[in-house]
């Protein structure tokens, strides 16, 4: 890079659990800068959960970082021309990488669901990702299954 990296802001923590994570997931789903929308969808989407969790001993917000935990992956295979050939490399992804990806893919494939508020489709990606299954954990899961496919090219990390 030609400038200096830029620094990292620190993020507010949000006004109800009192959680930097939190604020930082309500920003990725917001939209158009609706963030009190966004923050009203999460809220709504964590009582949602709250009430048709199974378990007692956890609470909401630590079933939301159980799947979050469950959808994070921990490699993924980067393009790298070798030669005239270009090669899908494995490599170990960064831990703030890591979130932003399981953040990522948990709001898109909730988005893709079928149901009637947006609160309501992610609640249930939570829960199914919290279950270790649902879209963002097949996600998960294909990208370790093709980085251990390109594992023979691991030669070529840069």
């Amino acid at each position: 890079m030609r400038k200096r990296a830029a620094k990292k802001r620190p993020l507010l923590p949000d006004p109800r659990f009192n959680d930097q994570l939190v604020t930082r997931f309500v920003n990725n789903l917001m939209w158009d800068g609706k963030k009190s929308t966004a923050f009203k969808v999460f809220y709504d989407a964590i009582d949602i959960v709250e009430a048709k969790k199974n378990n007692d001993e956890k609470t909401s917000l630590e079933v939301w970082k159980d799947a979050l935990t469950n959808v994070m992956p921990h490699v993924e295979v980067r393009s790298r021309r070798v030669g005239g050939a270009t090669f899908q490399i494995p490599m170990q992804i960064r831990p703030d990488r890591k979130i932003s990806m399981a953040m990522k893919w948990m709001i898109l494939y909730a988005r893709k669901r079928n149901e009637k508020s947006m609160a309501g489709k992610l609640a249930s990606e939570i829960l199914a990702a919290a279950k270790e299954e649902g879209a963002a954990v097949k996600k998960r899961m294909d990208t370790h299954k093709m980085a251990e496919a390109n594992k023979a090219f691991s030669h070529f990390r840069f």
